[in-house]
């Protein structure tokens, strides 16, 4: 038998040190920590898809609240999982803090210069990409019927023929924080000096059957155990679509903004991906989606929304009016204004 020629010998042993030929690798995986409910599905069908085609990539999303995600985020600290955090400006201030979140690349982040002021954080350290507010909901039907002007101001949510009508929303959530934070500015105070703010609560939670901790007080409105709360806009929208008649007031004393933001995790696994879903979420279409599917303003300028939709978000000339909060200065008190508040106003 003639030996086998050296050169193929040679060839035999290099590709059994290869191994066997290894299939194509597996599409890389976003994975986005983020809103539950409407904007769940909105960025499952309007956003994801398109992203996924353009990036050649799978998409994960995990559904939470912002404390949630925040959470998440701190105890992989060390071996992040996430790459891309959706989460309230409120939350995200101490997220940033805690070192969790990495800065925007103007390269790859194009989009950024057509954001509007009010959604722009420090240091580009994420940005806001859709707008809402806090102000007063109120039961028109319940109003019409017993001869109750509709509410201007947060202080006529106190009037008597409300006692035991009040949803009142706990400073655990945004939105009782937000009432804080506006009886603050009507009593001449401030983030940095809250006692009118608590004066001013006080005399409002008098009239309340609840103090609510979901953010969302859909049923006690539908049951008729309440007819007005301190809420959003987008969530009062939502109610609205389906036939309740319930409206949307922006205060006297002014409403205060509501920011959704989009964030890189810092140490991302996949931080390249991580900064073109950012950019793709500022892109006019998916703001457009976001409009549509849970009644949240665009933070991008020139995004064209139908007239009737745009009567229901928070637009951009509003935005101008809204006040940004110096959310450092209230973080850093937040813990002591919770203990204040369960003292003196849900055990009053």
């Amino acid at each position: 038998m003639n030996p086998r020629p050296l050169w193929l010998a040679i060839a035999a042993l290099a590709l059994a040190s290869c191994g066997a030929p290894t299939p194509s690798a597996a599409p890389d995986t976003l994975v986005i920590a983020g809103y539950g409910g409407s904007y769940e599905e909105a960025f499952k069908q309007s956003v994801i898809p398109g992203f996924e085609r353009t990036c050649s990539c799978k998409v994960i999303y995990i559904a939470g609240s912002s404390t949630d995600t925040v959470a998440k985020l701190k105890a992989q600290q060390a071996a992040p999982q996430i790459d891309v955090a959706l989460i309230d400006d409120g939350v995200q201030n101490q997220a940033v803090e805690a070192g969790l979140l990495a800065p925007l690349d103007p390269k790859t982040v194009t989009n950024l210069g057509d954001v509007i002021d009010l959604a722009r954080l420090p240091g580009d350290v994420g940005v806001g990409f859709s707008l809402n507010a806090t102000g007063i909901a109120y039961n028109t039907d319940y109003y019409a019927k017993n001869g109750l002007p509709a509410p201007t101001k947060l202080a006529d949510l106190a009037k008597a023929e409300l006692k035991g009508k009040l949803v009142m929303p706990s400073i655990t959530q945004t939105y009782g924080l937000g009432a804080l934070l506006i009886a603050a500015k009507v009593g001449g105070g401030s983030e940095q000096h809250i006692d009118p703010g608590f004066a001013g609560v006080k005399q409002i939670a008098a009239n309340a059957v609840t103090f609510d901790t979901t953010a969302d007080v859909s049923n006690y409105f539908l049951q008729g155990q309440a007819v007005a709360s301190v809420w959003g806009n987008s969530r009062v929208q939502m109610l609205a679509k389906k036939g309740f008649p319930i409206e949307f007031v922006y205060p006297e004393e002014g409403a205060l903004p509501l920011i959704a933001t989009v964030n890189v995790v810092n140490k991302a696994p996949h931080p390249g991906l991580a900064q073109r879903f950012v950019n793709a979420l500022l892109e006019p279409s998916a703001q457009q989606a976001m409009a549509e599917s849970n009644y949240n303003g665009p933070t991008v300028k020139g995004v064209q929304l139908a007239p009737d939709l745009a009567a229901k978000v928070v637009g951009q000339e509003r935005a101008a009016e809204l006040r940004k909060l110096d959310w450092a200065a209230i973080n850093k008190s937040r813990s002591a204004w919770t203990d204040r508040w369960n003292k003196e106003i849900e055990t009053s």
